[in-house]
């Protein structure tokens, strides 16, 4: 018996294959769970957010800043100023320092009256030096001289105008005079004082203001400030007064 044909279908090769130009999904939707294409969510359109970017505006300098500046820049301009003149004034002129002492005290009047009040008189000898070749010195008015113990005034005065030139030595003749009330107290703690230790602590202070002579130059006003500390053997009218010791401090004071 002959075996049945078997008949193959054959496919023309020649024919135009068309693809399929149907979405498998419409268009907005997506695929559910369920393979229904139509149902499903809609989801908005795709929009690119693009950042804003904020320019930082100049910054501005205040005038409170710019004020400040101009006057720390000007104080040291003024400072730098200063200091040169200063230098070249050191250098041509060589200032010193003058120097004082007090080289004899005479009491004219101590006593304890009878209100309780001290009155003294002293007769002071201070001698002043100005050890500068180039340099003068104007004593004006106005000057004070005051005399302490334990930190009461006793009597006070002050210096008499003058000039003082180069290199120049000058001694002056000061009467102090002063009155001291409810002195009992302080009398009898001086009398105490000397009769244990034999010497008295006193306080001399000057102040007095002067003007320095540069050359023919004349400066501003400035004060000199002398303070000097005394040890005399006793405090009584009408005797022969021994200052045992003398230290005087200058100060200069614009």
């Amino acid at each position: 018996m002959a075996d049945p044909q078997k008949i193959h279908p054959v496919h023309d090769v020649e024919a135009p294959v068309h693809a399929s130009t149907a979405p498998l999904v419409p268009r907005g939707t997506s695929k559910s769970d369920g393979g229904d294409p139509a149902v499903g969510q809609r989801y908005p359109p795709f929009q690119r957010t693009i950042p804003v970017m904020h320019s930082k505006p100049p910054k501005k300098r205040s005038c409170c800043c710019k004020c400040l500046c101009w006057t720390v820049c000007l104080l040291l301009l003024q400072l730098i100023i200063i200091g040169i003149l200063v230098g070249i004034i050191f250098l041509a002129f060589q200032p010193k320092l003058p120097k004082y002492s007090v080289d004899k005290m005479q009491i004219t009047q101590f006593n304890l009256s009878s209100d309780d009040s001290l009155y003294a008189a002293f007769d002071v000898t201070i001698t002043a030096r100005n050890p500068n070749k180039k340099i003068g010195i104007y004593y004006e008015g106005g000057s004070s001289i005051h005399v302490w113990y334990t930190g009461r005034k006793l009597c006070q005065g002050a210096l008499p105008k003058f000039y003082q030139g180069h290199r120049n030595t000058t001694v002056l003749n000061v009467p102090l005079t002063g009155q001291t009330q409810n002195a009992s107290g302080l009398l009898t703690t001086l009398q105490q004082q000397q009769q244990e230790t034999g010497s008295i602590p006193l306080t001399l202070r000057v102040n007095q203001p002067v003007r320095i002579k540069l050359g023919k130059l004349k400066l501003f006003k400035i004060k000199f400030r002398v303070r000097c500390r005394l040890q005399v053997d006793r405090l009584s009218a009408n005797n022969a007064i021994t200052i045992r010791n003398s230290s005087c401090k200058f100060r200069l004071r614009l």
